[in-house]
């Protein structure tokens, strides 16, 4: 698996922090971001259909 290097304002990584852990939302730092960017991959996905402007339809 490929990995990515990014900048992040720190207030946004607590916030993120909040929601990992045990008995929390997701596993890892990584796991919530992940997660999060296939969340917005399928928003984008849904606009892009409402749109047209999906390949191959």
């Amino acid at each position: 698996m490929p990995k990515v290097s990014l900048d992040m304002p720190s207030e946004l990584l607590n916030d993120l922090k909040n929601h990992v852990g045990d008995e929390k939302k997701f596993i890892s730092v990584a796991d919530a971001i992940r997660s999060a960017c296939r969340k917005l991959l399928d928003q984008l996905d849904t606009i892009d259909k409402r749109q047209g402007r999906l390949e191959g339809e």
